[in-house]
């Protein structure tokens, strides 16, 4: 059965929400003039927790995760459950994050609104991913590097979790590797610097990794 134009809605009200600089108002809020100029100059909540200290970055972390899994629910009320609409709407809600109008075309990384959208769309996937994240840290120390492992399973994870002995449709196949391919992207001066071995490690005492 056609979708109907309303439907469609879904997909421009998820990039909206996805906009909102949770981690810039969040800093402003905590005292911040504007996190973009400290630390790694990202919005994320490592910075935030960094520049603002890690209350704001808690804050900022639940809620770029929970845009992103608002804007699937948005697309499963607007649609009965399409998956197609869903995908696109957590799509566009992390495009919205990492190019937020309200940022001229700027934003953080993506990572947490991916997860988000993706423990939306299936919660096995996303908890496999977070161990995949969890592991990866723990081994090498390095926020870029788990975050990356991450988003790199998900794909994987996705396929074989979606539903027991089911896989996914190829809408939600092919946008979790385009959400991979975007958060890879954004991550560009990370890989670089691991590559070139300068990429800071996180350490687990008192002092804190600026390039995440």
């Amino acid at each position: 059965m056609p979708l109907s134009v309303e439907t469609w809605l879904a997909v421009p009200a998820g990039y909206f929400l996805g906009s909102i600089p949770f981690g810039l108002l969040i800093g402003k809020l905590f005292g911040a003039k504007d996190v973009r100029q400290h630390g790694s100059g990202n919005i994320g909540a490592t910075n935030v927790s960094r520049v603002a200290g890690p209350w704001a970055g808690i804050l900022t972390l639940v809620l770029d995760v929970g845009k992103g899994a608002a804007a699937v629910w948005l697309g499963s009320c607007f649609s009965e459950q399409n998956a197609t609409i869903m995908m696109l709407a957590g799509l566009a809600a992390l495009c919205g994050h990492c190019f937020s109008i309200w940022l001229g075309l700027k934003g953080g990384k993506g990572v947490a609104t991916g997860l988000g959208v993706f423990g939306a769309l299936s919660p096995l996937a996303a908890a496999g991913g977070m161990v995949v994240f969890v592991l990866a840290f723990l081994f090498w120390r390095y926020v870029s590097l788990a975050s990356l492992a991450g988003t790199a399973s998900m794909p994987l994870l996705i396929y074989f979790l979606w539903a027991p002995g089911h896989a996914p449709p190829l809408t939600i196949t092919f946008g979790t590797l385009a959400a991979a391919a975007l958060i890879f992207c954004k991550h560009r001066a990370n890989l670089q610097r691991l590559l070139e071995g300068t990429e800071p490690k996180f350490p687990l005492g008192k002092s804190r990794d600026k390039s995440a």
